[in-house]
């Protein structure tokens, strides 16, 4: 006992010096933020000027937004990190003030320079923040503003004092043109506006844009938002409104009369392949007409007419649609052999009353090659690949993407015991086909034109060689992806995908040791190396409140994105086996498909990803992810490939790639154990603080947890079950720091995690190296593309 106590003591002592030694540094580090936080800026200011110290925004009435507010403030101070370090104002000022030194210009541009005091910027300020809450229906809103300065230093306060609001009490309309007037009454149950409103200036503007929309989406090409006027008489009633709507007539010019407004048809639809539409007729071109469309071109024309009569939404005779120009452009610009394209409109000299079109293409180069090589590094074994890449982006004349890859990859693998002295060799083939159609049968036209679709061919084979084992693949898919044309919901239909793996050759040894009746680890990992097929079924949602393609640009604005995916395997072939007395083979325990064992299981996956705006500079990152999948029927287990794991640059980073889980197992002797520390049931947390630092460095503080988990006890996994009034105990915990290299349309990310809270133990300072850090044992360091989340 006594020998175990002095034992205990030391690790206990180390344990605390390491705890010492972490906490000092994180403290050195806070230390640094408020030393250069503090740095005195009064040597650069010159003695009338001031340092604007903070803005505060402060408002009589609850329901104005401030935050819409502070847009309009000119001058705002020095930035913060992580909203409470002014450490860019503090590397300017360890600068001298001599700006003829190289080296002082070096450090104050890696810094950021004082913030100087205008009150004439305050003063531009305050009329903007008045009339802005003036537009909101606070009429006889007035703004102060308060400056407070001590110490070279100024507070500015802009104090609101909005008033009373004024509400429409009575909406009429004074619409000149009777066809307008008919239109306006047929969408008026969409209209922002109603009695009783507030008297806002800005749903007044957003109305004007809605029936400027309505009416160029009804044949009306010259109608613009500038027809729509709105008078407001605000002396009949106290703080009430009498709201008028003004649409005139139509005039061409000052000096034409008054008249309806015209509207227009689409008269001719001209195709040019990379000709100017003002000198096509003047030019030797060749021409085609088809279909009423015409198309020029100088030689062969690249697309089939057909394929491009199907993206056009213009058709000769057909009223004037703006969302059809837009529509029309859409389509063609997303095409892969398409490099540019433009839709201009132009009136008809002939006809009064229609407008050309003339939809420009240029065409992009047909073929592509490309060559990439990396370097790899598993565990301590060096390697290199090297991948050769053929695309072909007009396949059929229908812009079809054609892709092949072949891909070939080497690891020398340091010699293993009981194993033959041979190195990892990998190579593979891929070709896929992208058709930018739904090929599908029995859709409507309506839908077709309503979504951006894609219909995509997939096959790939896939050989390894290892000393262990070899292991071949074999995957053929037919899928269809969507999206709505904002961008803001996604879709995904995995109608056929299968997967077939077959092993050819396990060595002896890894057979013996593991595969075995006699091996320890038999059940989880036989199952995953015997011969298998998969036949499953999946589809997938995504929705972003923001569009995809301003994600790396908007990085730190309010936005949510949410994602749901479910996929089911061997449901149709276990039914058949059944109705047709299907080969049953007692030594699998399973229905087999030409004497291989085929997976059966269910999917479910949700995604939510929520950001908090706070300032410019400053935001806060949300994320909860949840998994479950469910073997049954013909499966007993998962393939591995459908297995959730924990760790890694995007889970709980304080852990490697599947090294935590699942519940409280603790892996191999110490060491990540690929197969086994994976789960049917998966819990990711995450909440992380993001700020910008400065140039193009962003810097993040995050919170992680989560674990993985099955839902059946194997016995090569203890402690691994899913169990209601345990799992809770089960989540890992850790926190982190991590630098980012925001390049607005990618990010590079570098995180470092420790561990927190560690499952695996049930007590004690293993189970809590938050209090008992050990540098070696609990950090792990991750390099990735992309935010986390």
């Amino acid at each position: 006992m006594r020998e175990g106590g002095n034992v205990t003591m030391k690790e206990d002592g180390k344990g605390w010096k390491s705890c010492c030694r972490l906490w000092r540094i994180a403290w050195g580090i806070v230390a640094v933020f408020f030393l250069l936080a503090g740095c005195a800026p009064s040597r650069f200011l010159h003695e009338d000027e001031w340092l604007l110290d903070r803005v505060n925004l402060r408002s009589d009435e609850a329901m104005i937004n401030k935050e819409q507010l502070s847009g309009f403030i000119r001058q705002h101070p020095n930035s913060k990190w992580f909203s409470m370090f002014k450490v860019p104002l503090g590397f300017y000022c360890l600068s001298g003030t001599d700006s003829t030194k190289s080296l002082n210009r070096f450090i104050q541009r890696l810094g950021e320079a004082p913030v100087v005091y205008d009150s004439l910027q305050a003063s531009k300020s305050r009329k903007d923040i008045e009339a802005a809450v003036r537009n909101l229906g606070y009429l006889e809103a007035e703004v102060k503003v308060e400056s407070e300065f001590r110490r070279r230093r100024v507070g500015v306060t802009y104090h609101i004092k909005p008033g009373p609001l004024y509400t429409v009490s009575h909406l009429s309309r004074n619409i000149e043109d009777a066809r307008v007037d008919s239109i306006y009454v047929s969408n008026w149950n969409n209209s922002l506006l109603h009695e009783g409103m507030p008297f806002d200036i800005n749903l007044l503007d957003r109305e004007r844009s809605r029936l400027s929309g309505i009416m160029q989406n009804t044949g009306f090409y010259r109608f613009n938002k500038s027809y729509v006027r709105f008078e407001a008489d605000t002396t009949l009633k106290q703080h009430e409104v009498d709201l008028t709507l003004n649409i005139p007539y139509y005039r061409p010019s000052p000096r034409d009369s008054l008249q309806q407004h015209p509207r227009y048809y689409i008269g001719q639809v001209n195709y040019l392949m990379d000709l100017d539409p003002v000198t096509v007729h003047t030019q030797a071109v060749d021409s085609l007409f088809y279909r009423n469309l015409h198309f020029y071109t100088r030689g062969t024309l690249p697309f089939r007419p057909v394929f491009l009569v199907g993206k056009s939404e213009l058709r000769p005779g057909n009223l004037y649609r703006e969302s059809d120009v837009q529509l029309t452009y859409s389509n063609i610009s997303s095409l892969s052999g398409v490099m540019g394209t433009s839709v201009t409109l132009e009136p008809s000299a002939q006809s009064p009353d229609t407008v050309n079109a003339f939809i420009s293409l240029i065409p992009a180069r047909r073929h592509g090659v490309s060559l990439e090589v990396e370097g790899t590094n598993s565990a301590g074994d060096l390697g290199a690949a090297v991948s050769l890449g053929y695309q072909n982006r007009n396949m059929f004349h229908r812009s079809a993407l054609l892709g092949i890859t072949l891909r070939g990859a080497f690891e020398a693998i340091k010699g293993l015991d009981g194993y033959a002295d041979q190195n990892f060799l990998e190579y593979s083939a891929e070709a896929n086909i992208n058709f930018p159609d739904f090929m599908l049968p029995l859709l409507t036209r309506q839908f077709r034109r309503s979504v951006k679709a894609q219909s995509i061919a997939s096959i790939m084979y896939d050989s390894q060689d290892r000393p262990e084992f070899h292991r071949r693949v074999l995957t053929a898919a037919w899928r269809y992806r969507w999206n709505r044309f904002n961008l803001k919901k996604q879709y995904r239909l995995d109608l056929l995908d299968l997967n077939y793996v077959f092993m050819p050759w396990i060595s002896e040894t890894f057979s013996n040791e593991y595969l075995s009746d006699n091996g320890n680890r038999n059940a989880v990992l036989r199952y995953n190396y015997e011969n298998l097929f998969i036949m499953k079924f999946g589809v997938n949602y995504q929705y972003t409140s923001l569009p995809p393609t301003t994600q790396s640009a908007s990085y730190g604005q309010n936005a949510y994105s949410v994602r749901i995916g479910m996929e089911t395997a061997g449901n149709l072939l276990y039914g058949l086996s059944h109705l047709l007395n299907g080969q049953f083979s007692e030594n699998l325990d399973a229905y087999t498909l030409f004497n291989i064992a085929y997976a059966q299981y269910a999917k479910f996956d949700l995604d939510f990803s929520k950001s908090i705006r706070f300032d410019n500079r400053n935001s806060l990152g949300l994320h909860l992810a949840v998994g479950a999948a469910f073997p049954y029927g013909n499966s007993k287990i998962l393939p591995y490939e459908k297995r959730y794991f924990s760790g890694g640059a995007n889970s709980v980073r304080g852990w490697s790639v599947r090294g935590l889980g699942p519940g409280k197992f603790q892996g191999s002797d110490g060491r990540v154990d690929f197969i086994r520390q994976t789960g049917d049931l998966k819990l990711d947390m995450s909440a992380e603080w993001r700020s910008h630092l400065f140039w193009k460095i962003d810097g993040a503080f995050f919170i992680d947890a989560g674990n993985v988990w099955t839902f059946r006890d194997y016995e090569e996994q203890p402690g691994g079950q899913f169990l209601l009034d345990q799992f809770w105990k089960q989540i890992a915990v850790a926190y982190g720091l991590g630098l980012r290299l925001n390049f607005g349309y990618f990010i590079l990310r570098l995180d470092g995690g420790m561990k927190a809270l560690n499952p695996a133990y049930d007590s004690g300072r293993h189970r809590y190296p938050i209090f008992h850090p050990q540098f070696g044992r609990d950090f792990q360091f991750h390099f990735a593309v992309g935010l986390p989340f």
